[in-house]
Parts: C-alpha cells; sequence; structure tokens
C-alpha cells in the first residue's frame, strides 16, 4: 500500500470507528499523546492530551447518538520522511430522537492531521478541524452527551 493510501485509511478508519462505535479501531489510528483543535467548533483552545483520554471523551457523545455519519474525501497528502501532512474534507451527519427540537445536526469543513510513521503504520499526531458550515439543532449533541454518559457509566466494571 502505499503511503498516500496508507495515510487515507488512518482518516477513513477515524470515521468508521466514530460511526460503529469501535472504540479498539478508533484508538489504533492515534499516538499516545495528540495534539486535537477543533477550536472552529467549539472555542476551545486546542490542546495536547493522552488519545486514551480522546476516546473516552468521543465515546461518552457518541454512544449517546441515535447514529453518526462521518464522509471524508478530497484528501491532500504530503510524506516527508517519516511524517505526513493530510487536508481532507468532510461532512459529519448526526441524529439524535427528541422532544426539543429537530433530530439532526451536520456540520462540514475539513481535517488537517499531522501523521507520524511507525511500527504500526500511519499514526495521527495532531488534528485540527476547520468548521465551514453547519445546519439542523446542535442541541442534540449536548442531550446526546448527558444519555452517553449513562450508559458509558452504568457499562463501567465496578
Amino acid at each position: 500500500m502505499s503511503d498516500h493510501q496508507a495515510i487515507c485509511e488512518v482518516r477513513y478508519r477515524y470515521a468508521l470507528g466514530l460511526d460503529t462505535r469501535d472504540w479498539a479501531l478508533y484508538r489504533s489510528i492515534f499516538a499516545d499523546d495528540i495534539e486535537m483543535d477543533f477550536s472552529s467548533f467549539s472555542g476551545d483552545l486546542g490542546r495536547v492530551m493522552s488519545a486514551d483520554d480522546w476516546v473516552a471523551q468521543c465515546r461518552v457523545l457518541f454512544t449517546g447518538l441515535d447514529a453518526s455519519q462521518h464522509v471524508m474525501t478530497n484528501p491532500l497528502v504530503k510524506v516527508d520522511g517519516d511524517r505526513a501532512r493530510c487536508r481532507m474534507y468532510m461532512t459529519a451527519d448526526h441524529y439524535f430522537a427528541n422532544d426539543q427540537g429537530g433530530d439532526r445536526y451536520v456540520i462540514g469543513g475539513y481535517y488537517d492531521d499531522q501523521l507520524v510513521r511507525t511500527g504500526a503504520g500511519w499514526l495521527l499526531e495532531a488534528v485540527t478541524l476547520t468548521l465551514l458550515w453547519q445546519r439542523g439543532n446542535r442541541h442534540i449533541l449536548e442531550l446526546a452527551a448527558v444519555k452517553g454518559a449513562a450508559v458509558v457509566a452504568r457499562e463501567a466494571p465496578d
């Protein structure tokens, strides 16, 4: 597999892991410490964190959603030795049935990724989301996070 294809596969596994709630798959695409910058979405500054913490955070939200679908396209990959950058456009649909507005929230934009080649293949070290547009009921993310936190807490071993 070419570096270009392998790097694109990392981003596709990102989407697949979230949308199928396969947390082992999702965790497998990250280096141990990662920089996540979703400031264009959340307003919070990007930060370095453990991949385990990031995945646990995502697990709460996505466990609460009824469904999601991330579509990735138009990859632009630049490899420099054992480091790479990838920009890929994305659309993410989020669904949550509720009685407080619409059940759908959709965002569109692109990811700028920094990756490193390891013995396990290419891994994400940094992800920056640039949000270009959004539509629907953003409030469903808060509702889903509450539901997801309760489900994850029930699943935790005593």
